[in-house]
């Protein structure tokens, strides 16, 4: 997917991420390096936006600590950047940068520059379509800030990615990736309907069904998910390393409790075939608006996730 920052539903929205991210499709996302003709970003648009202002204050906070580390950066790239929510936060951050989101789907990006010229900062902004990572060579001059959101593992070979990031940064420049983190949560471990610790077992199927994305994809080639290393391999010196908290507690509002809905029906969807009846029965009673033990209606759903943040700088 694009970003999914949420066209990832990525890894938790991708489902393990948060899709493009925001995502974290991004979406949970991500121009990520595969093909987009058969999926309706269009249509996907309006959830992946719903997703990642649900994720914003989180995006935010990593925002405001790349401001610390990254002083008046000119050019600030968003790699992946779906419909462009963390985008803005980003000209937000940094109101004197240019910030140009980059994806592989030009419907999200019109919906990007219109939400840039919502917010007023359209005349620092601009988008770049095509595939990661190799589009970035068409950028104008080097990146001193390069944020790509769960882009990354749609890649098929990512030391290859990480090498086309580092290519578009300026001597000095700085990239800063967000992957892995924890799955997220909305249920406590008993719910008391079906059998306990079913977050647990859908972790495990989401882990099946990523590592079989993965592996799908064109030139894949496996990883150990060791980032510093990677970054280090790609010629850039790690920096830092920090997760960010999303913790929407009970009771949650209607926006949150929606998100909540979709994510679960995903998760449906993957799990079929992995996990056993009771658990599917279970989900299958979540996801009805008009069971009492449902997520529409129990007083006990949340969202609780940790999203991790790589920095590297490439040398002067």
């Amino acid at each position: 997917m694009p970003h999914d920052h949420q066209h990832h539903d990525q890894h938790q929205h991708d489902q393990r991420g948060d899709g493009r991210q925001g995502g974290h499709h991004r979406h949970p996302g991500h121009g990520h390096g595969h093909d987009h003709t058969d999926i309706d970003w269009v249509a996907m648009a309006p959830l992946l936006e719903a997703q990642a202002e649900l994720y914003t204050p989180l995006y935010q906070r990593a925002a405001a600590w790349l401001a610390q580390e990254v002083t008046e950066p000119g050019l600030v790239v968003d790699a992946g950047s779906g419909p462009g929510v963390v985008s803005c936060v980003f000209a937000d951050a940094f109101p004197g940068a240019r910030v140009v989101a980059v994806d592989g789907a030009g419907p999200l990006l019109e919906r990007a520059r219109d939400r840039a010229d919502r917010l007023g900062a359209a005349d620092r902004f601009t988008t770049l379509t095509g595939e990661l990572p190799d589009v970035l060579e068409n950028l104008d001059y080097p990146a001193d800030l390069l944020w790509a959101s769960q882009s990354l593992h749609h890649l098929g070979d990512q030391r290859a990615g990480l090498a086309g990031f580092a290519r578009a940064l300026a001597p000095g420049g700085t990239l800063a990736i967000l992957e892995g983190g924890l799955p997220a949560r909305f249920l406590p471990r008993d719910i008391g309907i079906g059998r306990p610790g079913l977050h647990a077992r859908l972790d495990a199927a989401n882990e099946d069904v990523f590592a079989e994305m993965r592996a799908d994809l064109p030139g894949s080639v496996s990883e150990t998910e060791d980032w510093p290393a990677l970054l280090s391999a790609a010629g850039l010196k790690p920096a830092g390393t920090r997760s960010f908290l999303l913790d929407l507690p009970a009771p949650l509002s209607d926006r949150a409790r929606a998100y909540v809905a979709e994510n679960l029906s995903r998760l449906r969807e993957r799990a079929t075939g992995r996990l056993d009846a009771g658990d599917l029965a279970t989900l299958d009673r979540l996801l009805d608006p008009e069971d009492p033990a449902g997520i529409h209606r129990r007083p006990d759903v949340f969202v609780l996730v940790a999203h991790t943040v790589y920095t590297a700088i490439r040398p002067t």
